[in-house]
């Protein structure tokens, strides 16, 4: 995990939403605190997220982006694709960076190690520093709780906000839906 900020995904029935918190870090101070780090890939078809150098990141989406127009959309195929670049490419595996890809039917993670991770229920993932309060808060409101995907999204990340000293509550958050 990355000391860097907080993305967290869910991918509901019909619909997946992303969101992430704006706090840029170097070191123990704050740089920035209203941070973009989710974005929508392929025609608004998929939902990304990143957690770590930001430089780097914004070469894997580049990268990303061309595996997702190679494959015409198909978020499987790119994920595969791109994990086998990532692997095989010596400079690529220093990148410091995770990301979350999502849409309505997949949802993964990436890691700098170019390995791939659809999460365990198929349905919650985060990244970053305030990862594990973000989705420790997913699962407890989603089992105790009637939310939508982006209440439930935002109140996760307002909780990993009140936790995680690397992670604000200034949040985004973009959706997919029917």
């Amino acid at each position: 995990m990355f000391d860097a900020t907080t993305i967290l995904a869910y991918k509901g029935q019909g619909e997946a939403v992303i969101g992430g918190d704006g706090q840029v870090t170097f070191g123990n101070a704050i740089l920035k605190g209203n941070a973009t780090k989710i974005r929508t890939l392929y025609k608004n078809q998929i939902l990304a997220g990143f957690a770590g150098s930001t430089a780097d990141a914004f070469n894997l989406f580049d990268m990303f982006e061309i595996h997702l127009e190679q494959s015409k959309g198909d978020l499987l195929k790119a994920v595969i694709a791109f994990s086998k670049e990532w692997r095989k490419d010596k400079l690529l595996r220093r990148l410091e960076a995770m990301m979350i890809v999502l849409n309505k039917k997949h949802i993964f993670i990436l890691s700098g190690t170019g390995d791939v991770v659809e999460p365990e229920d198929g349905k919650i993932c985060s990244i970053g520093s305030g990862g594990n309060f973000a989705i420790s808060a997913a699962r407890a409101l989603e089992k105790h709780a009637s939310m939508k995907p982006e209440e439930l999204v935002r109140e996760s990340l307002m909780i990993a906000g009140e936790l995680c000293i690397y992670t604000n509550q200034n949040i985004k958050i973009l959706k997919i839906e029917d």
